[in-house]
């Protein structure tokens, strides 16, 4: 079998699923911002309030992406170790 093909399959699927890990963590994280952060832009509250909204949703939604992206790529090391 040719080793430099192989080595080549897992570089690109390394880059695949690192790609899919970042895509899907910017729309989660984007999607839980807006959901937090929806009420502050949909009714006229105290700027206290608002500015809670914000940074809850801002803090929440980069906690949902920085996870996403480690469960993602935790389980692609993980089946890759596995051969599967």
């Amino acid at each position: 079998m040719d080793r430099g093909r192989e080595v080549r399959w897992e570089k690109d699927a390394a880059t695949v699923e690192t790609m899919y890990a970042l895509v899907t963590a910017t729309l989660l994280g984007g999607a839980v911002l807006a959901l937090l952060a929806a009420p502050a832009l949909r009714w006229s509250l105290p700027p206290g309030a608002e500015n809670a909204f914000r940074a809850t949703g801002c803090v929440a939604g980069a906690v949902v992406a920085l996870a996403r992206v480690v469960t993602v790529l935790r389980r692609f090391d993980r089946q890759r170790r596995q051969g599967t």
